[in-house]
């Protein structure tokens, strides 16, 4: 474990030029408008070779596809239609994975951010930050440091107030000096120390938290990758220092955070709220916090999450279970709750954010598990219709955490993206072979194996042109599929 200070400042950074962010020979802009005729096709299916290279494939047999593209345009054929099938690469287990080193970054006096990290020896390799949803931590990206790791200089880190990133002094005790004891909630005290005057844990002090990260931890621009709320800020942090990403991977982003206005854009609105998440809570907040963290933090009502969020319930969700148990035993966990809770919105929307990054060049990309209750597909099929040059990849079954559902999946997708942009389009992204498929679409088949036994799971590219009935179609799959349990 390391200690970094932020007593000092980083180097300028070198900003990636702008040609290196196109996605150049995909066919994914709209610009093509010939729709090809549906036609007999001939595919080859592929399965991995040995060894630590996960992109090492070799055909195996091949088999015809029928009205392929009429199907994917969500136009019923009347021919039966096989889906290609891919074998990819299975995690890496014992001494193929990649090391995970840990760390604490003391970004200002007394809030302190903990980090992981992987592969850093990897030097002429992309860095890759990875960002967490709400309620969970660096541990949610465990299967990216391992195995991404082997290529990539590969972080993650803990939002101040989640995870371990928590404070590590009272921002408002409720007695004196040495007084209170262990059982107490943290800052439900009348007065705040002086470090935690102006602390609120929103998405503003998220946004900027990454940015400092960035330039005096990682000190290079980075591939970000976000998960919900993680995507959020993935995404704000990329419209707000585009010189600082190469690219932005949403994983089932949450639209929208913070239901309180922001005061910096709605100065006069925001006064009409009592308080916006500063420290210490009012009284009526201490008493509301009490009564619903008690109801949220029971293991029971944790682990009733997780199998909501989780489409394949044979995952194994033992290792997110415990450690979040863990988090809400700190005593801090209650009053940063509320804190986030009753925060202001971030000073730009979602929407917003995305134009912004489509305005300065910054690539995005979209991996979403279709069976999410909570961040359904269409909000994936908004951002592709916004950005149509953007990959936009449904997968299933998959819930609101993909990348620790099907770690499998996200990951060979992510390589395959990195890898396009890194060779400035000369690779193909992953299942664009064909150029057709970037206007209409694909869907396959990837194959792997985990624990001894193979696993099947469904991946859908959209492609540039996405009509009604492909939405309508999505929304009620997706509902249909989370009406039952998906165990494979």
């Amino acid at each position: 474990m390391e200690v970094v200070s932020c007593s000092h400042s980083c180097s300028a950074l070198h900003q990636t030029p702008r040609s290196a962010r196109r996605l150049r020979g995909t066919g994914l802009g709209p610009g093509q408008t010939r729709s090809p005729q549906p036609r007999r096709t001939t595919i080859l299916c592929v399965g991995t070779t040995s060894g630590r290279d996960s992109r090492k494939v070799n055909a195996t047999k091949g088999f015809y596809v029928s009205d392929v593209d009429a199907t994917l345009q969500g136009i019923p054929s009347r021919k039966a239609v096989e889906v290609e099938k891919v074998m990819i690469q299975g995690l890496p287990e014992g001494p193929d994975s990649s090391p995970i080193s840990t760390g604490f970054w003391e970004w200002k006096p007394k809030l302190t951010v903990y980090y992981e990290r992987s592969g850093t020896e990897n030097s002429k390799a992309p860095a890759v930050l990875f960002l967490p949803g709400f309620g969970v931590g660096t541990f949610h990206f465990e299967k990216q440091l391992r195995d991404l790791g082997r290529d990539h200089k590969v972080w993650t880190m803990d939002f101040l107030g989640q995870g371990m990133s928590l404070p590590y002094e009272d921002p408002a005790p409720s007695g004196m000096a040495g007084e209170q004891s262990e059982e107490a909630f943290w800052g439900f005290g009348q007065d705040s120390q002086p470090w935690a005057e102006e602390l609120v844990y929103s998405v503003d002090l998220w946004q900027n938290q990454v940015q400092r990260f960035v330039e005096e931890v990682i000190r290079e621009p980075v591939y970000i990758v976000g998960n919900s709320l993680g995507g959020f800020v993935a995404l704000y942090f990329a419209a707000s220092s585009p010189h600082l990403v190469k690219g932005v991977t949403l994983l089932n982003a949450t639209p929208f955070w913070g239901f309180f206005p922001n005061p910096a854009t709605s100065p006069r609105l925001s006064k009409i709220f009592p308080w916006a998440g500063t420290f210490p809570l009012p009284s009526f907040v201490r008493k509301l916090t009490e009564a619903v963290w008690q109801k949220i933090s029971d293991p029971r009502s944790i682990h009733d999450i997780l199998k909501q969020v989780y489409a394949d319930h044979s995952t194994n969700v033992d290792k997110v279970f415990s450690r979040i148990v863990e988090i809400t035993q700190h005593p801090a966990a209650a009053a940063s709750f509320a804190s986030i809770m009753f925060a202001p919105r971030g000073q730009i929307s979602f929407q917003e954010a995305i134009s912004r990054c489509q305005s300065q060049g910054v690539p995005i990309s979209l991996m979403y598990g279709r069976e999410d209750p909570w961040v359904r597909p269409i909000w994936g099929i908004k951002v592709k219709q916004q950005v149509p040059e953007a990959p936009y990849y449904e997968i299933s079954p998959a819930g609101h955490c993909p990348h620790d559902e099907v770690p499998e999946v996200i990951n060979y997708l992510l390589r395959g993206w990195l890898k396009n942009l890194e060779s400035e389009g000369s690779i193909d992204l992953p299942f664009l072979e064909e150029p057709s498929y970037a206007e209409h679409g694909v869907s396959k088949e990837l194959e792997f194996v985990r624990e001894g036994s193979r696993k099947s799971v469904s991946v859908r590219l959209y492609g540039s042109k996405i009509s009604l009935w492909s939405q309508l179609s999505s929304f009620l799959n997706t509902r249909a599929s989370n009406s039952r349990v998906v165990s494979r």
